[in-house]
Formats: C-alpha cells, sequence, structure tokens
C-alpha cells in the first residue's frame, strides 16, 4: 500500500527568494520577447526590401543600411533564448512549453502572442505560490 505523497515544506524566506527570482526571470522574458517580435518584424521588412523590391529595381543604395538587421535578429534570438531557458526552468514547466517559447522567437508576431499568454499563467502561478507561502 503507498501513502500520499505530499509537497515538500519550505520555509518563507526560501518561498520568497524563488518567487523573487522567478518574477525576475519573467520580466526578461516578457522583455526580450517584445525585442526579438520587433526585430524578426524588422528582418521581414528587409527581406521583402532585399529580395522583394530588390528584384523589380535597383536597392543597392539601401542594402549597406539595413545589412546588419540578420545579424542583430540573430544575437538578439540567442539571449532571447537564454531568457526563455531561465523562466522555463524556474517555472517548472514541461518541454512542450520549452518547445512553444523556442520557436516563437521565429515565426512572425508568435512572440507577441505567446508572451501574453506566459506572463498570464506565470503570474497567476506566482500569486497562488504567494498566497501559499508567504500568507
Amino acid at each position: 500500500m503507498s501513502t500520499p505523497q505530499t509537497a515538500p515544506e519550505i520555509s518563507a524566506e526560501a518561498a520568497a527568494t524563488a518567487i523573487r527570482k522567478a518574477r525576475g526571470a519573467m520580466a526578461r522574458y516578457r522583455f526580450m520577447a517584445l525585442v526579438t517580435g520587433v526585430m524578426l518584424l524588422v528582418l521581414c521588412v528587409e527581406l521583402g526590401i532585399k529580395y522583394g523590391v530588390g528584384a523589380v529595381t535597383d536597392v543597392d543604395g539601401v542594402l549597406p543600411f539595413i545589412a546588419w538587421v540578420p545579424f542583430a535578429h540573430g544575437w538578439i534570438y540567442v539571449v532571447y533564448l537564454v531568457t526563455v531557458a531561465d523562466l522555463w526552468s524556474k517555472m517548472r514547466w514541461g518541454f512542450g512549453r520549452l518547445v512553444t517559447m523556442v520557436i516563437a522567437g521565429v515565426v512572425p508576431v508568435m512572440s507577441f502572442v505567446l508572451e501574453k499568454k506566459i506572463h498570464a499563467e506565470a503570474d497567476a502561478k506566482l500569486a497562488t505560490l504567494e498566497a501559499r507561502y508567504l500568507s
């Protein structure tokens, strides 16, 4: 016969520290999700100019001014991935959530939509933990 498993009890101080760290990770994720989404839209515009408009007219004078966009988006995406991994590990979500958050950085507009959803769910989970451990 098995005994029911209960959640391990932790101190209020440890809970407060974990919740504070999770809120910090959530703030960093929100910022990077918005920056990544904006840069992805800028990248789409850059590709449209380079391959869409560039196929019809001469855009050689503009290309040097927009050549930095793919490189900037690439590095911003790397920082976004770090914030995704940080938030994911602190919130202890499943692997599917991690994959969805990673993909959101490469699908135009998806990072904006998912950021709202992630923020609402994380905020609700943290509020529940605060009520449980800090009240």
